[in-house]
Formats: structure tokens, C-alpha cells, sequence
């Protein structure tokens, strides 16, 4: 029997922040297509005048793209600059193969005046559609019990029954929580961390200080930790996934670092136990 397999990032590209963002665009397909996954979750992405950053990006690779918003963190309101005026910030899913009833879901957020939301959608895999959920969780470790609400949510959305099927469900995204955080235990205890399934590193880092735009406000919770996250479940209780590599992406490209986050990326290998 012939084993399936993708390769999934998540990634957050930092929206129009920070200096020179036009120049990042660049590095950003530079950085996907050097490492040619097939899903792609990305946070804080744009979108206005009629297009999406991840349309955008589909278009260059040949892809497929859903777009959801609003997320975290909210649109600058009023824009902070003028290329700002008129664009919002999102979360979106690229996929190699076609995308299937996309779906936002509010998260919980009683802190904040607006409804973020999650994106949940199937890839239309080969052997079978791929249940994918994509989000970006509150930041502010402040507001932990929203945190850890939203996480309980992402792991029922990866769990629901309704994903069960002949591919593993995958909940991918910017989290803002260390891998063993408690904020993520609701993740932790229904699903599997692929960066710890694929023995990466512990030592791995999304967030680091050593950026030239570090948001070292953020405090040692989020910044030099490893806040981006791809978890998983097998679609039944007789399939064998596993993780193949794990790597980390997103260094400089011509001198310019293509966001402030680094990505995840990682090798899934499926197949059907056999008696």
C-alpha cells in the first residue's frame, strides 16, 4: 500500500508592519517556493482593492486560496500609514489542491470589541480530503482566559467528528503560546504536535529577539519561544501518521528578513494500519 503524504506550513507574514514591507513580499514567495509545501496556513495577511495577499500568492504558485477576517492583531484603525487605508488584516489557507467549503468561525473574545475568527476549510487531497483549521490566537497573555477558550475551540473544530475521514485533521497557526503552555493543553490533550512528533528541536524559536524588529513588548511569554504550531489526529482510530521532517524557515532573503516570525514546516505521512 502506497503511503500518503503533504507538506504543511504555517505562517505568519506580518502584514504590512514594519519597515520596508513591500521589499518582504518578495522573500515571502522566495521562502515558499524554496520550501514547496502543499498547505500553507498564513496569518496577518492582507487584503483590499479588490485582491488578498494570499490571492496574490496562489496566483504566483499555481495555488488555491481561502481568506478570513478579522484576526488578531485588529486593522490599524485609524491606518497608521497611507498604504494602510482601505486594507484589512487576516488569516488565510493556500493549498496545491482545490479548497472546499471554507468556513470563518468566531473565536471567543470577551476582551475585545470585534469578532476574530478562525478559518476552517478541506483540502481536496488525493487520497481524500484533508479537514484544515486555521487561526491566529489573542496575543495578549493578559487575556489568557480567552486564550485558553480559544484553544479549546481550535481543539474541538480538529476534533469534530464530522473530520473523521481517510486524511488527518490538521489545526495550524500563529498560537502566541509556547508549545507547553497551558494555554495549549486543550490542543495538547486531543491532538498531536508535529514539531514533538518529528523529534525537532526543543529549542526551536518562531518569535526571536534577534529580529531587527523584535516586538520585545511582548515579554519572554511569546518572544524566543516557538508560538507557531502545526498539531494533528489521524482521521480514524486505525491510521498511522507520522512525521517525517520538521523544519524551520524564513531567514533572509537579499539581505531582508521576510517577516518578524519565522515558519514551521513539516512532513505528513498517512496510512491505513493493516491487520
Amino acid at each position: 500500500m502506497v503511503d500518503s503524504q503533504l507538506r504543511a506550513m504555517t505562517w505568519n507574514i506580518w502584514w504590512r508592519f514594519g519597515p520596508r514591507w513591500r521589499e518582504r513580499q518578495p522573500g515571502i514567495l522566495a521562502t515558499i517556493e524554496r520550501f514547496g509545501p502543499d498547505v500553507i496556513a498564513l496569518q496577518e495577511v492582507w487584503a483590499g482593492e479588490g485582491t488578498t495577499q494570499a490571492d496574490e500568492f496562489a496566483h504566483a504558485l499555481g495555488f488555491h486560496a481561502a481568506f478570513a477576517s478579522p484576526s488578531y492583531p485588529r486593522t490599524p484603525d485609524p491606518a497608521s500609514a497611507p498604504d494602510h487605508e482601505g486594507f484589512e488584516l487576516g488569516i488565510a489557507l493556500l493549498s496545491r489542491w482545490p479548497i472546499e467549503a471554507p468556513e470563518t468561525i468566531p473565536l471567543p473574545a470577551r476582551h475585545r470589541s470585534w469578532d476574530p475568527v478562525a478559518l476552517r476549510a478541506r483540502v481536496a487531497h488525493p487520497a481524500g480530503p484533508v479537514p484544515v483549521v486555521v487561526a491566529c490566537l489573542e496575543h495578549a497573555t493578559t487575556f489568557s482566559d480567552d486564550r485558553i477558550a480559544q484553544a479549546a475551540l481550535l481543539a474541538d473544530l480538529g476534533t469534530d467528528p464530522a473530520a473523521d475521514g481517510p486524511a488527518p485533521s490538521l489545526v495550524l497557526g500563529d498560537l502566541n503560546a509556547a508549545a507547553d503552555s497551558a494555554v495549549l493543553r486543550p490542543l495538547r490533550d486531543v491532538m498531536i504536535d508535529a514539531w514533538t512528533a518529528g523529534h525537532g528541536s526543543p529549542e526551536a524559536v518562531t518569535l526571536p529577539s534577534s529580529h531587527p524588529s523584535a516586538p520585545l513588548e511582548a515579554g519572554p511569554e511569546l518572544v524566543d519561544q516557538r508560538i507557531d504550531h502545526i498539531f494533528y489526529r489521524p482521521g480514524h482510530e486505525d491510521q498511522l501518521v507520522t512525521i517525517e521532517s520538521t523544519v524551520i524557515a524564513g531567514d533572509a532573503v537579499d539581505g531582508v528578513f521576510p517577516s518578524d516570525h519565522r515558519a514551521v514546516v513539516c512532513d505528513v505521512r498517512w496510512r491505513n494500519r493493516t491487520g
